[in-house]
């Protein structure tokens, strides 16, 4: 008897060829966005899903949680199973995932004893479902609180993002290359894509160790991504800061040390052959170099990416030294690199090491060195955060 394939094949391939499961298109609306702001008298979360869909909400007790299902839709692969830790007294998470075939669920646990009440509503254009959680007063005051600092001033002064009091809660992190695209191999076979990876996972596990904190992967696989598309990811995102973490090669085998970019122009040699590598697999024409070369002239974010770059850089090479002879500062630089160009943030692009270089490719295979290059970049974002006044 010939034997049927298992349900979960079935559904799996369903959905990769974008059908219903009666072999119609696939009608359902993409849930794309997960968002939330405490403020000091409630919380407010955001589900952002572009057309109108028909929902529902509800409560629950034992434990404690508000839920909302939201029909017709699917949920975007990298939100699948989110869950955003909270400290804000009366509320403990907020998780989404895909409840069924056709049916987003957004759960929020909390404490209904600390709640005074809450108000789920929706916006057009595009549609959007808000949550509204109100605490009792004495929730509030249970929380306890510091007074607001203000920004420090960058090393070119006060930018727009210090003048406004701007602050950083969504992070989206680049592994480098993957897929197709291994990026630098070294002499030990080490393959840059794989390292990156790596490091990027650790350092995700860093930063989601901080409350309010929202951390997001270009990749959490070995998978391609043009470079073009990961700028845009962080922008659909609306991440705060955006890292993209690569590891160097260059012919100069003696040559070693950390480095890091921000988006400009530049006429360093050096710059311009790294950025030649990195910018390889782009699938861009030279047709269309005018619109390329204006987007990076209208980069408004250079002196915020710069002092991003310049703390985060010296926060690396610090931690190196803590543990390793000889780490070399290579400084920060401008370059013109794709995976930074249209970025809507301070945006900055991180050479953790050399594979070319022999005793770098050496420490670069050791998961301790590159546990220690994650912790280098988490130390420089929260030192980063701390001088927005945010920290």
């Amino acid at each position: 008897m010939k034997r049927r394939a298992p349900l979960f094949t079935t559904v799996s391939l369903v959905l990769l060829l974008g059908l219903s499961l009666f072999g119609q298109p696939d009608s359902r609306i993409e849930v794309y966005n997960l968002r939330y702001h405490t403020h000091p008298s409630f919380t407010r979360i955001v589900v952002d899903i572009g057309k109108l869909r028909e929902y529902y909400f509800s409560q629950l007790a034992s434990p404690d949680r508000i839920y909302v299902d939201i029909y017709q839709a699917k949920l975007n692969p990298i939100l699948q199973g989110k869950s955003i830790i909270l400290d804000a007294g009366y509320m403990d998470r907020i998780r989404i995932a895909q409840k069924n075939y056709s049916t987003v669920r957004l759960a929020i646990d909390l404490d209904f004893k600390k709640i005074k009440r809450h108000h789920v509503w929706h916006l057009l254009d595009p549609f959007r479902i808000v949550i509204d959680i109100y605490p009792e007063e004495a929730a509030l005051s249970s929380s306890p609180s510091t007074p607001p600092q203000p920004a420090k001033p960058a090393k070119e002064g006060y930018s727009m993002v210090r003048q406004l009091g701007l602050g950083v809660q969504r992070i989206v992190i680049d592994p480098g290359h993957g897929g197709k695209d291994p990026g630098c191999i070294g002499r030990n076979g080490l393959q840059e894509k794989a390292i990156v990876l790596d490091v990027c996972k650790e350092l995700k596990k860093l930063l989601e160790s901080q409350k309010n904190l929202e951390v997001i992967l270009t990749r959490e696989t070995d998978i391609f991504l043009p470079v073009e598309s990961r700028p845009v990811i962080a922008n659909q995102k609306r991440a705060d800061i955006y890292i993209s973490v690569h590891a160097n090669s260059f012919p100069n085998k003696k040559r070693s040390g950390v480095q890091t970019f921000y988006l400009n122009f530049s006429q360093d040699p050096s710059v311009n052959a790294i950025a030649a590598q990195e910018n390889a697999t782009s699938t861009k024409n030279i047709s269309e170099m005018k619109d390329i070369i204006m987007k990076i002239v209208q980069n408004s974010k250079i002196v915020e990416s710069k002092e991003l770059a310049e703390i985060i850089q010296g926060n690396i090479v610090q931690t190196l030294s803590n543990h390793y002879k000889n780490v070399k500062d290579l400084g920060v630089k401008g370059g013109p690199f794709w995976v930074l160009i249209g970025g809507e943030m301070p945006s900055i692009l991180v050479e953790i090491s050399h594979l070319s270089n022999s005793k770098e490719a050496e420490r670069l295979k050791s998961p301790q060195y590159r546990r220690h290059i994650a912790q280098g970049i988490y130390s420089g974002i929260k030192n980063y955060m701390e001088s927005l006044g945010k920290g």
